[in-house]
C-alpha cells in the first residue's frame, strides 16, 4: 500500500500542476475559440487525468473527465463551436477536479463530492441543449473547491511547500514536499494515437499502467518526476529525458543551503576586510578570488529559490473572469513581466495581497459598462499587472483604466467613519487622502457585499507588503484609473544595506528604504536646519522633509560635535523623512538574523546582522521609524506641519529674482531655483524639431522664451538674449527674459491666488503687480525629460546610484 500511496501523491501533484495551467488555457480559449493547439492541449491533460483516475479507482473523477474529454474531443475536431456556455461548464468540470483532488488528499478518498451535476451540464453542453443554469453552477462549483480546501489545510501542519503542488495526504505517512529547483520547460511528450480518438473508450480500455513511475519504496527523500506540463500525454517510457533535465528539491534543503551560503557570504566580509589592511599580496588575491566564488555561489544559490512571478499570477485570469461575470463587468486582463523573479518565500507572502487587490479594482476600480460608454469610454475596461526589476527590489504595478478615487469622497467618508477630524481634513492634501484607504475599517462600498464593503482587506494588504519589507504606493486620477504599486524585496536572507554609525555603535539600514544621502557642512547645517514649533526640518530642493535624530530615538549622547550634518532619507508608508546619522560607514550585503523577542518588543530593530569586522549590528526597522517621526495625523502634529509650512512658504518669498517679459509685465522667480544667470547671442539660438536650444559649455542647453510661455510676445529681435539657467542631477535649462531688474528681499504685502497658465498666482512687489512664475512648468515647457532619473552618474558615486541610494553634497 505504501507504494500505492507514492503513486497517489504523485498523481495529486502532477493533476494540480495542470489544473493551474488549465484555467489559464480555458479563460485564453475563449478569447481565441480557434486555438486548435490549445484546444488540444486542454484534451490531452482531460486525458491524462481521466486514464490514471480510472487506474487508481477513483470512479468520480473519472466519470467528469470522461464526458469533459467527449466534449473537448468534438470542439477540437470542429463538430461544436465554443460556446460561453461551453467554457463555463469547461470551468466547472476543472473546478469540481479540483475539488475531488483536495478531498482525496485529505481522506484518502473522494469523500462526498457529488458530480451528478456537473456531469449534466456537460452533457447538456455535448448535446447543445441551453444550460442557463452554468454560470451559477461554476460559483457553486468553486466554492466547493473552498470548502474541500479548507478541509486540507486544517488536517495538516505547514510543511516544505512544491512550487505548484498541493499538500499530500494527511491520512498518510506525507513524503517530503519539493521546490522546483530549475524552471526548466520541459518537451512535450509524444501523443499516443488514442487520444486522437473523438469519443474515448471507457474504463476497460484504460491503460494498465499508472502514467507515472513510482519511485523506491526504501528512499527516504525520493526524487520524483516531474509533472507532464499540459499540452503533454501521459507519462511513458521517453518521459525519462524530463526527469533527467530537471530534479525535484526539498525545501527544507534549499532553506539550510540558503543558511550555510548567507554565513559563507558573512566570512568573505571578515576576510576580505582583513586581507585589505595587510601588505600580503598573496593573500589579497585570494580574497579577491575567494570574493569572486562566494558571490557567484551566493547568485546561484538565490537562484534555486527564484520564481518567476507567473506562479502566482496564473490564477489571476480565472479570477477576473469569474468576478467580471458575476458583476457583469466585460473585463480584460493584460500582464507585463511574467517573466520577473521573486524568492519563494517572498512569492507566498504577497499572493494573497495581490489577489485583493486585482479583485478590488475590479470591484470598485473598472466602472459597469454602461457608465464606461456614458463617460466616453471603451464599453471593455482594462486591467493591467505589470512587474519588473528596479534598483534591486521587485516592482509589481495593479493598474486600471476606470473611475479613479477621488480624494474628495476619500475625505468625506473618513470623517463619517471617525478615522480623522473635519480640522485634520482642511490640512490634508491629496495624497494623503488618498493613503487613506489604507486605513483599519476603511471603505466606501454602499452595501456589504460577498466582494467588499466590510472596511478589512486595504489596511492588512499593506500590512503583510511591509511585513515583508516592501512598500505599497497608490496613484489615482478621477477619471482615467488607479494604479497600486508594490516594491518588494527580491530576497529576505541577503539584503544590499548602508551602515551608519551613531553614538559609537554601528546599525543597517535596508537600502529598498533608501533614496538619497545628504551631507552639510557646519556652516551650511546652521542655516538649512532649522527649528519650528519644536519639530526639525530640512528643506530639500523646495520640499520639506521632517528630520528625526537617531540619537534622540536611541536616547543616547551622539559624538559628533563638529556641527557637520549626515541625513539619510528614507521613504515609508508614503512619505519622505530624514534620518540624522552621526557618519555614513559603507554599503555591503548583509545576512539577516533573527533578534530575541526582548529587542523585537523594543519596536525599532527587524534584525541583526554581523558585519565584515566581526561586529554585531542592528538593522533598524524604518517603518517604526517612520511611524515615530511621522506621527502626522495628530492634532499637535498637524499644527506643527502647517507652521513649518507657513514659515518655509514666508522665508521662500523673502528671495526673489525679478524680471522684465514684455508688454509691462515682470514675474517673480524664487532665487534658489537660479543657477547662474547669462547673456547669449540671438544668432547662436537653433532649432531641433520645435524646440529652440543653444550650444552652452559644451552641452545643448534647451530654451523656454517666457513671453511666449507666459503669452506676453515681448521683443524677439535683440542681438542678446537674458538668460536665467537653472541645473539640478545633470541637466540644465535655460529661461530667456527681457530683462532682469532686481533681486528682491522682504515679504510682499499683498497676495492674490488668481493664476494663469504658468503661473502659480500674483503678489505686489514694489508697489507693482507682479506674477509669481510656475517654475516647474517652464522647465517642463522646455525639457519635458528634466525630472526624469539621470542618464549616468559621476564614478564615485556610481555603485550606491546603482544600488538606488542618491548622494548630494551640499
Amino acid at each position: 500500500m505504501e507504494g500505492l500511496d507514492d503513486i497517489v501523491e504523485e498523481f495529486l501533484v502532477e493533476s494540480h500542476e495542470n489544473l493551474d495551467q488549465l484555467d489559464q488555457d480555458l479563460v485564453a480559449l475563449e478569447q481565441d475559440p480557434r486555438s486548435r493547439d490549445r484546444l488540444s492541449s486542454i484534451f490531452r491533460t482531460i486525458h491524462t487525468i481521466k486514464g490514471t483516475s480510472g487506474f487508481l479507482a477513483f470512479n468520480r473523477l473519472e466519470e467528469v473527465a470522461h464526458v469533459g474529454e467527449n466534449l473537448l474531443s468534438r470542439l477540437r475536431d470542429g463538430a461544436l463551436d465554443l460556446t460561453p456556455s461551453r467554457t463555463s461548464a469547461l470551468l466547472m468540470m476543472t473546478d469540481i477536479i479540483r475539488a475531488l483532488l483536495a478531498a482525496i488528499e485529505a481522506t484518502g478518498g473522494e469523500g462526498t463530492v457529488e458530480v451528478a451535476d456537473t456531469v449534466a451540464v456537460l452533457a447538456a453542453a455535448l448535446e447543445d441543449v441551453p444550460t442557463p443554469a452554468a454560470e451559477t453552477a461554476v460559483v457553486e462549483a468553486a466554492e466547493a473547491v473552498v470548502a474541500a480546501e479548507s478541509v486540507v489545510e486544517a488536517a495538516e501542519a505547514p510543511a516544505a511547500a512544491s512550487v505548484k503542488a498541493e499538500k499530500p495526504a494527511a491520512k498518510r505517512a506525507p513524503a517530503k514536499r519539493a521546490s522546483r529547483a530549475k524552471a526548466a520547460v520541459p518537451a512535450p511528450a509524444p501523443v499516443p494515437a488514442m487520444e486522437t480518438v473523438a469519443a474515448p473508450a471507457p474504463v476497460a480500455a484504460m491503460p494498465s499502467a499508472p502514467p507515472v513511475t513510482p519511485p523506491p519504496a526504501a528512499a527516504p527523500a525520493p526524487a520524483a518526476p516531474l509533472a507532464p506540463e499540459p499540452g503533454t500525454a501521459e507519462a511513458g517510457p521517453k518521459a525519462r529525458g524530463v526527469a533527467d533535465s530537471t530534479i525535484r528539491v526539498d525545501v527544507d534543503l534549499l532553506d539550510n543551503l540558503m543558511l550555510l551560503v548567507g554565513e559563507l557570504v558573512l566570512t568573505r566580509n571578515q576576510i576580505v576586510q582583513y586581507a585589505g589592511r595587510q601588505d600580503d599580496q598573496d593573500l589579497v588575491r585570494a580574497s579577491q578570488r575567494l570574493n569572486l566564488i562566494a558571490s557567484e555561489l551566493q547568485e546561484s544559490a538565490m537562484k534555486t529559490r527564484m520564481q518567476p512571478i507567473d506562479h502566482i499570477w496564473s490564477k489571476l485570469p480565472r479570477v477576473v473572469r469569474d468576478l467580471g461575470l458575476q458583476l457583469q463587468k466585460n473585463i480584460r486582463l493584460e500582464m507585463e513581466g511574467k517573466d520577473t523573479e521573486l524568492d519563494k518565500t517572498l512569492l507566498e507572502a504577497v499572493k494573497d495581497p495581490l489577489t485583493h487587490l486585482v479583485r478590488n479594482s475590479v470591484d470598485h476600480g473598472i466602472e459597469a459598462t454602461a457608465d464606461r460608454i456614458a463617460a466616453g469610454k471603451p464599453a471593455e475596461g482594462v486591467l493591467t499587472l505589470r512587474s519588473r526589476h528596479e534598483s534591486g527590489q521587485v516592482v509589481v504595478e495593479v493598474a486600471d483604466d476606470g473611475a479613479g478615487i477621488d480624494p474628495a469622497k476619500i475625505g468625506r467618508s473618513a470623517v463619517a467613519k471617525g478615522l480623522v477630524t473635519p480640522d485634520q481634513l482642511t490640512r490634508m492634501g491629496p495624497q494623503d487622502l488618498l493613503q487613506l484607504i489604507f486605513a483599519p475599517g476603511f471603505s466606501t462600498a454602499a452595501a456589504v457585499t460577498n466582494v467588499s464593503g466590510r472596511g478589512v482587506g486595504m489596511d492588512v494588504v499593506k500590512t503583510n507588503i511591509e511585513g515583508i519589507g516592501g512598500t505599497i504606493e497608490v496613484e489615482s486620477t478621477v477619471g482615467r484609473g488607479t494604479c497600486m504599486r508594490l516594491r518588494i524585496p527580491l530576497t529576505l536572507a541577503i539584503v544590499p544595506a548602508l551602515t551608519i554609525e551613531c553614538a559609537g555603535d554601528r546599525y543597517a539600514i535596508p537600502q529598498i528604504s533608501l533614496q538619497e544621502l545628504v551631507s552639510l557642512d557646519a556652516e551650511k547645517a546652521s542655516a538649512a536646519v532649522e527649528e519650528v514649533g519644536g519639530a526639525s526640518v530640512y528643506r530639500l530642493r523646495g520640499e520639506l522633509l521632517p528630520l528625526v535624530r537617531l540619537a534622540d530615538v536611541l536616547g543616547l549622547p551622539s559624538d559628533r560635535h563638529d556641527g557637520h550634518v549626515v541625513i539619510a532619507v528614507l521613504r515609508s508608508e508614503g512619505r519622505r523623512f530624514g534620518l540624522v546619522v552621526d557618519r555614513v560607514i559603507n554599503t555591503e550585503e548583509i545576512v539577516v538574523k533573527a533578534v530575541s523577542s526582548v529587542l523585537k518588543a523594543i519596536g525599532l530593530y527587524s534584525g541583526a546582522t554581523v558585519l565584515g569586522d566581526g561586529a554585531v549590528a542592528l538593522i533598524l526597522d524604518v517603518q517604526a521609524l517612520a511611524r515615530r517621526a511621522l506621527r502626522a495625523e495628530s492634532a499637535d502634529r498637524q499644527e506643527t506641519r502647517a507652521a513649518i509650512t507657513a514659515a518655509v512658504a514666508t522665508q521662500e518669498r523673502q528671495r526673489m529674482l525679478l524680471a522684465a517679459i514684455g508688454g509691462g509685465r515682470r514675474v517673480a522667480i524664487p532665487l534658489d531655483t537660479v543657477t547662474r544667470l547669462e547673456q547669449v547671442r540671438s544668432d547662436t539660438v537653433e532649432r531641433v524639431g520645435s524646440r529652440e536650444v543653444v550650444q552652452y559649455r559644451g552641452a545643448i542647453l534647451p530654451i523656454v522664451r517666457l513671453d511666449r510661455h507666459l503669452g506676453a510676445f515681448g521683443n524677439d529681435d535683440r542681438e542678446t538674449l537674458e538668460v536665467i539657467v537653472y541645473a539640478d542631477h545633470g541637466r540644465s535649462v535655460a529661461i530667456v527674459v527681457e530683462e532682469i531688474l532686481d533681486i528682491v528681499d522682504g515679504e510682499a504685502s499683498v497676495h492674490s491666488d488668481i493664476d494663469d497658465l504658468g503661473l502659480l498666482g500674483s503678489a505686489v512687489i514694489g508697489d507693482r503687480v507682479t506674477e509669481l512664475l510656475d517654475v516647474r512648468a517652464a522647465i517642463l515647457a522646455a525639457d519635458p525629460a528634466f525630472y526624469n532619473p539621470p542618464p549616468g552618474m559621476p564614478d564615485a558615486f556610481a555603485a550606491l546610484e546603482a544600488a538606488g541610494v542618491h548622494l548630494m553634497e551640499v
